[in-house]
């Protein structure tokens, strides 16, 4: 299998009434993690990767060569797009030279006339490309790679005026955040899902912040016209936990279990069992030949 567009997989999962899971990945690890079980589950799926992590793994053409490479090895059929998460004007073209299957130009922090600027000329460069492109309205809360947002509510005629120009998908804040949420956090705003819907149409939308969500808000948010969700943190602190667990309890000092392939399998299967659950939540499971 080659890496695809996530247009199509998207536009199905809007048709469907189900999402496709974006997950980001940090290492060979993580990536093999998710493509297995999205493999095992016959999912479609989404491999993020922000400027950071891909800064961390050695740069962009050495994550568009690793994924190549794990989809060929390990025989992968199901449709896997490869996605900047957040990217910046510059980390987009980066991207596109890379040989990403799709795109994320976060101008949510610029004014609405620079952010259409750029977002209308990244539409052209990716739909050249064949690569899709999401864009954003209203900054996600949390800190995502150093960005740092409030969990805005988007304004839906901001959200008609980036949808009309083209993306093939569109981040809107509902009062979603990037990592841990607060006690005190309100909830998603459902009313700004709905106004935002009733202004772009079918467009498919994307939420952000997936991770602690609780299940019922996020199956109300697909319902509602969400057809990506991302995941990030769980997957993080799954894999934290369960390294933890196995350093705590000595396992590193028995015989060869110093070998980083045994330190590191407790938390790639921490990684399978959270992604298994994510599918099965968003509804994704079995979809991959819609």
């Amino acid at each position: 299998m080659y890496l695809v567009s996530a247009r199509d997989m998207l536009r199905k999962a809007k048709a469907g009434h189900y999402a496709v899971g974006h997950f980001n990945i940090n290492n060979l690890e993580w990536t093999k993690a998710i493509l297995e079980t999205a493999e095992e589950n016959q999912s479609p799926v989404i491999l993020g990767v922000s400027e950071g992590a891909g800064k961390y793994m050695g740069g962009f053409d050495v994550v568009v060569g690793m994924v190549n490479g794990l989809l060929k090895d390990l025989d992968v059929t199901v449709p896997v797009a490869l996605h900047l998460d957040h990217g910046t004007y510059d980390g987009c073209y980066k991207c596109l030279r890379a040989g990403f299957s799709s795109i994320m130009f976060d101008g949510s922090s610029l004014p609405i006339d620079e952010n259409v600027a750029k977002t209308t000329e990244l539409i052209k460069e990716a739909h050249r490309h064949g690569v899709s492109i999401e864009a954003e309205v209203g900054a996600i809360g949390g800190e995502e790679d150093g960005v740092v947002g409030m969990g805005e509510c988007a304004d839906p005629d901001e959200c008609k005026k980036i949808a009309d120009l083209g993306v093939d998908f569109l981040a809107a804040g509902i009062g979603n955040i990037h990592g841990v949420y607060p006690a005190n956090w309100k909830g998603l705003s459902f009313e700004t899902l709905e106004a935002v819907k009733a202004k772009v149409g079918d467009m498919p939308l994307v939420l952000h912040g997936g991770s602690g969500i609780p299940a019922e808000m996020v199956k109300k948010a697909i319902t509602l016209g969400v057809s990506k969700v991302n995941v990030n943190t769980e997957c993080q602190i799954v894999f934290t936990e369960a390294t933890r667990k196995y350093i705590e309890e000595d396992k590193d000092k028995q015989p060869k279990g110093f070998d980083p392939r045994k330190v590191l399998k407790p938390g790639y299967l921490a990684i399978k069992d959270m992604v298994k659950g994510k599918m099965e939540l968003f509804g994704s499971v079995g979809h991959a030949y819609d």
